[in-house]
């Protein structure tokens, strides 16, 4: 065993092996280690963090409940290391790190690129390797399989490889990871076979489709198709407003009907690794074909002014009651991407704050779950004990958030649609 090697619970012998490594233990990696070992098999998890892979033994992650206990169940089976090399000595590999965009909108592949490379570079015959991590379309091919044909090893024969795009949703413990049905594309069938028989350890419902591209280009729909409806379901918010009607009663009544209607909901913009940057992967590969997608582009714009417009709204509403954005007190409630998660990537609070710091605003926020931050301006804030300001924005609705302190003459801002509290709740 490697000496960077350290197993959660009883070690292993040097001479030991792995059912499969899972390179990349972030909020998809994690749990899906967690789901192999519960399911019986002897895992690996590789991450080149130190802190990561500290902060998993001591159990201070990001987890819903369920997978915590999982955490704390595996005191056998499953060891976590910095050094992708051991991931050698497992059947079978699975690839989980982010694929971000940077501040361009371009893709980067730098993790996606080196854990491919890595698992490429110490590949054996009779491996299986799934990558998982939300791609362009081609990218199985060009980051796994040329560099293994490269080394002599041959796809479908030596090694097997296959794309299947994780399906986690941060925070929800309505869809359990067994439940979830997996989309498994094969670079040929010999691998799909393979790739299916190992998720299927796992999980219950697996749909296989012809090739790896076909499995890549169904993840890019899959969030696509989530980014242009919030931003369309972000228009309606404003145009309800604008009538004095109440969106959220509007989508409650759309919702009953039983065919051709899929409920999406407003709020202060959109975060997290997938609706702010997966789309920009399949804009960005279409665009060295001059292919325009007129309304893929125009979610995406429309998602990334959301939370400028958040920043304009509390100006008017300051406005409205007899003050300026400039000099007042603004108290940021919540500020976590979504609820009920630590997760502060894309968080449409950070550039919020900043546009409020900006326009001269004296900014607060009050999160639980996230102590301190630092926005994309560079400014750190920690977070404060709730109480009065001049405006308080409802950002991000953690479940058991402390509403206590409002009182019913507070201004508020509502960006999430769904407050309930005692304030003077005014609408995004």
């Amino acid at each position: 065993m490697s000496s960077a090697a350290s197993p959660i619970g009883a070690r292993h012998t040097d001479s030991s092996t792995y059912d499969v490594a899972v390179i990349g233990l972030g909020y998809v990696g994690l749990p899906t280690a967690l789901a192999f070992h519960a399911a019986g098999l002897r895992v690996l998890g590789v991450d080149r963090d130190p802190g990561r892979l500290e902060a998993i033994r001591a159990g201070r992650v990001d987890l819903l409940d369920s997978d915590h206990q999982r955490l704390r169940e595996a005191r056998d089976g499953l060891t976590v290391t910095a050094d992708p090399a051991d991931a050698a000595r497992a059947d079978a590999l699975i690839i989980c790190v982010p694929t971000p965009v940077n501040r361009h909108l371009v893709p980067d592949l730098g993790a996606l690129t080196e854990a491919c490379a890595t698992a490429a570079a110490h590949a054996r015959d009779g491996q299986t390797i799934v990558l998982t991590s939300t791609s362009y379309v081609g990218s199985t091919r060009d980051l796994l399989v040329r560099p293994l044909a490269a080394r002599g090893l041959r796809v479908g024969t030596d090694v097997f490889v296959a794309f299947s795009p994780e399906r986690i949703d941060p925070g929800n413990d309505r869809h359990p990871h067994e439940e979830v049905p997996r989309v498994v594309g094969g670079v040929t069938p010999r691998c799909a076979v393979r790739a299916m028989a190992l998720l299927g350890r796992y999980a219950g419902d697996l749909h296989r489709v012809s090739s790896a591209e076909a499995a890549e280009m169904t993840k890019l729909l899959e969030n696509t198709f989530r980014a242009v409806n919030i931003a369309l379901v972000n228009e309606f918010a404003d145009a309800s407003r604008l009538l004095e009607l109440d969106v959220m009663e509007v989508i409650e009544a759309a919702a009953t009907k039983p065919y051709g209607f899929m409920p999406f909901f407003p709020g202060p913009g959109a975060g997290g690794h997938c609706i702010p940057c997966d789309p920009h992967y399949l804009l960005w590969q279409l665009k060295r074909d001059r292919l325009h997608t007129p309304l893929v582009s125009a979610a995406m714009n429309a998602i990334a002014m959301r939370p400028g417009q958040v920043v304009e709204r509390a100006r008017q509403v300051l406005s409205d009651h007899g003050r300026g954005l400039a000099g007042a007190d603004v108290l940021v409630l919540g500020v976590a991407y979504k609820p009920d998660v630590e997760d502060l990537r894309e968080s449409p609070a950070l550039e919020i704050i900043d546009g409020l710091l900006a326009a001269g605003a004296a900014v607060r926020y009050h999160d639980p779950r996230v102590p301190e931050l630092v926005t994309e301006g560079g400014t750190k804030l920690a977070s404060a004990e709730p109480g009065p300001a001049d405006l308080v924005i409802a950002h991000t609705p953690h479940q058991g958030l402390d509403l206590d302190w409002l009182r019913e003459d507070q201004l508020l801002l509502d960006a999430t649609y769904r407050f309930s509290g005692p304030a003077r709740r005014v609408a995004l």
